[in-house]
């Protein structure tokens, strides 16, 4: 679905992307780990047209992003890719089910639908009684479900997550963990996500280690497709009471 080829990045005399190739597919879970300065934010980055390559290109199902203005690319941006930051980044004006909303309504859909989808992924998400809080009033996990939820209501071909977890303690990982596994095995949800979390990496179908600009080397994780399923849904209960009935 996704494809990166022969990316290079240098900022200065700085080379922070050498020649990287990764190809994401549909309904997939891919974590991209390494130590500091590998490259792997700036490559998250470029996937999600947050930054262009140097040289190289991202394709989308055949469409390349790197030939777009910047006009069309931000029009792609917003309805193709869902982005989840470490620290939410949500608007501390507006409610929950309006910073869920607000990818919607700058894509020009209408209100009522958008708002709809607003309160139904809340919902998913465990927040339907958290929807006319504003983020003062939100703990740091529901902060971070409310992203969520926002990445998702474009219905993008992937989410891309920096650090989802890194903000949160032990117990608010833990839901983020199962939330995401149960996004991806029961709505199809593509996820390329940067992070030094080994707990989260370990939920991923592959982990991509990158070192010095390169990928070094790729992981399967293997999954117990029944065990996986079974504790993900014990886990994900109380935070996240998702169903397979949208």
């Amino acid at each position: 679905m996704i494809e990166l080829h022969d990316i290079y990045k240098s900022y200065g005399s700085l080379n922070v992307l050498q020649g990287v190739n990764l190809s994401v597919g549909r309904g997939e879970i891919v974590a991209i780990v390494g130590p500091s300065g590998a490259g792997k934010t700036t490559l998250l980055q470029i996937a999600g047209s947050l930054d262009r390559p140097d040289s190289g290109t991202v394709t989308y199902d055949g469409t390349d992003i790197t030939r777009m203005n910047e006009k069309r690319l931000a029009e792609f941006r917003n309805r193709n890719i869902g982005f989840i930051f470490q620290f939410h980044e949500l608007l501390p004006e507006f409610t929950a089910l309006e910073n869920v909303a607000m990818p919607g309504l700058i894509a020009g859909r209408k209100r009522r639908q958008v708002m709809e989808e607003a309160a139904s992924l809340l919902s998913l998400l465990g927040l339907a009684e958290r929807a006319g809080h504003r983020p003062a009033e939100l703990s740091g996990g529901e902060k971070q479900r409310v992203a969520i939820a926002r990445a998702l209501i474009n219905n993008p071909r992937i989410v891309l997550a920096d650090e989802p977890t890194g903000s949160l303690d032990s117990h608010n990982r833990e839901e983020i963990h199962a939330i995401i596994s149960r996004l991806c095995a029961t709505r199809g949800h593509t996820f390329l996500i940067v992070t030094h979390d080994p707990t989260l990496a370990s939920i991923a179908h592959r982990v991509v280690n990158m070192v010095d600009g390169h990928i070094h080397t790729i992981t399967h994780n293997r999954h117990d497709s029944a065990a996986d399923s079974s504790s993900a849904a014990t886990s994900a209960e109380e935070a996240a009471p998702i169903s397979t009935e949208d």
